[in-house]
């Protein structure tokens, strides 16, 4: 049996190392390496991709939440609705800009964000709301946008974990995850659905004023050389990162239904094992594109299991230990635990287990008949 990773980016690389190289190969020879022809070619694919007139490309996706508060105009005090359960970065972004964050508990069935929660979270200061598509999975961004119109908020998606998906309205209608806000942002850390072989982010958005703006703030508050007409900061997507990703984005969804393919065989091998809830997936297949799959276990010691899988050469994550309003940088005495009787859950049974491209059906027996032989004691 071939090593298991957690995300075997060699062997992915390995089935398209006939493009990536002469693509990177390119830019090279061209010494076009920053704002280079292959970052406006993959700006204009992912476009077209994605369905949306705007996607700007930046350093990574931390930058790209930042940077879209920055084009929205928000200012300090504002209050900034988001999900308690996940990476600290969409929390961070809001801190750094002095708003205001305001997490919210998320759901126990698939993580996002508790509609009921947002409702119950909006005062006169709210000014936005940052689902985060939490591994993969879309959140129910028609409610949200509902709530957002009454209220006039903006929503901003992360779309960190779920390039790739598809969000089906109620009528049947499609789009693709991160186009519905206002404005979206995502990133392309190597390890993600269309990672990049370093840092690399993309903000998207149908609002052409917005994108301008944004466009500006990307490079330093500059249109034209040298005349700074909003205060910027440095962050671009490098040339050799876009001839990576542009190289990937025919793959995504293929990358997407191997994800699922692996999923639906973790599924079968669990779906008679009590103590274990499997992912949760609701709506159309394309909803899920498992950038993480994320186990649930009751009356186990998820801890000890973590280390035995590890003891047995079966990499796993926890995704996430400690909630984002019991962290030291966000802690805040407006919080109470009875509002965060999910997420406090969450953290003792969530465990991640290995998911990618390159998974084969030995690697998953393998996992999974080690994860059951634990579980069952």
């Amino acid at each position: 049996m071939k090593k298991i990773h957690m995300v075997d980016l060699k062997g992915q690389y390995n089935g398209i190392k006939d493009v990536v190289n002469p693509s990177i190969q390119e830019v090279i020879e061209t010494a076009s390496f920053i704002n280079g022809p292959k970052v406006h070619e993959f700006q204009k694919n992912l476009e077209n991709y994605l369905g949306v007139k705007h996607v700007i490309p930046c350093a990574n996706g931390t930058d790209a939440l930042q940077i879209a508060m920055m084009g929205l105009g928000l200012k300090p005090g504002d209050e900034v609705i988001t999900a308690d359960f996940t990476f600290a970065a969409t929390v961070e972004v809001i801190a750094l800009l002095n708003l205001t964050p305001v997490l919210v508990d998320v759901n126990e069935d698939d993580f996002n964000i508790n509609i009921d929660a947002i409702k119950s979270a909006i005062t006169p200061k709210t000014k936005a709301i940052v689902p985060v598509h939490l591994f993969g999975q879309c959140a129910n961004m028609e409610a949200i946008m509902e709530i957002a119109r009454e209220h006039n908020l903006y929503v901003i998606e992360d779309n960190a974990q779920a390039i790739g998906a598809n969000y089906t309205y109620a009528d049947g209608t499609k789009v693709k995850v991160g186009t519905i806000g206002d404005v979206g942002a995502t990133s392309f850390f190597p390890s993600k659905n269309l990672g990049c072989y370093g840092d690399g982010g993309a903000i998207f958005t149908n609002n052409d004023e917005l994108a301008h703006t944004i466009r500006g703030i990307v490079n330093h508050g500059m249109y034209v050389r040298y005349h700074h007409d909003v205060v910027g900061v440095n962050s671009r997507l490098d040339s050799i990162q876009a001839a990576v990703l542009d190289a990937k984005l025919p793959h995504l969804d293929n990358y997407c239904k191997s994800r699922r393919e692996a999923a639906d065989k973790y599924d079968k091998a669990f779906e008679t094992v009590s103590n274990i809830e499997t992912p949760y997936r609701y709506g159309t297949e394309d909803n899920h594109v498992f950038h993480q799959y994320t186990l649930k276990v009751k009356g186990v010691d998820r801890d000890a299991l973590a280390k035995h899988l590890n003891e047995n050469g079966i990499p796993c994550g926890v995704y996430y230990p400690i909630p984002l309003h019991k962290q030291k940088a966000y802690a805040d005495d407006r919080y109470n635990e009875d509002d965060f009787k999910v997420t406090n859950q969450l953290v003792q049974e969530v465990i991640s287990l290995p998911m990618h491209t390159e998974l084969d059906d030995e690697q998953i027996a393998y996992i999974t008949s080690t994860v059951i032989k634990f579980v069952n004691g």
